[in-house]
């Protein structure tokens, strides 16, 4: 396990418990580093949608408790926040609810001179994406191939 995985993993086992007490929801917890600086992100949602105070809550307890265990050596940025519109579709949970949605899918190489497809998802497993497109056709994706997959929106 690498120090991000390992971070991430303690993170969304302390997270979990207070999830289930503020009936909330952990769609993800990520530790990157991006323009020289490495954040902490742990990505919360509820039933018709998260507010900045639910936010500040599991903020405040998530840095206590960090601040306690004090197990990340480098400084970083803890960011807790609603995962918006257009979160990426990564744990099973996110899948399952998103059946019968339309969705973008990003490839890591075109298929057929094409690398972006929206369709509604019709199924999915461990190694594969299933896509109804307009036209009711149905397209297989490879997971592996698949670079970013998110539900789609219009403005």
């Amino acid at each position: 396990m690498t120090k991000r995985e390992e971070y991430e993993s303690k993170v969304e086992s302390y997270l979990m418990p207070l999830m289930e007490e503020h009936n909330f929801e952990l769609v993800d917890v990520e530790y990157v580093k991006e323009a020289g600086n490495w954040y902490l992100r742990a990505y919360i949602d509820k039933e018709g949608g998260i507010a900045v105070d639910d936010c500040e809550v599991i903020s405040r307890k998530l840095s206590e408790w960090l601040d306690e265990k004090d197990f990340i050596s480098e400084s970083y940025i803890l960011e807790v926040s609603s995962p918006g519109l257009g979160r990426p579709l990564k744990k099973e949970k996110d899948f399952a609810r998103s059946i019968g949605c339309e969705v973008d899918i990003k490839l890591y190489r075109a298929v057929n001179r094409q690398k972006e497809f929206t369709g509604m998802l019709k199924s999915y497993d461990k190694d594969t994406v299933t896509i109804q497109m307009e036209d009711d056709a149905e397209t297989v994706f490879n997971r592996a191939d698949i670079a970013l997959i998110r539900l789609a929106f219009d403005f």
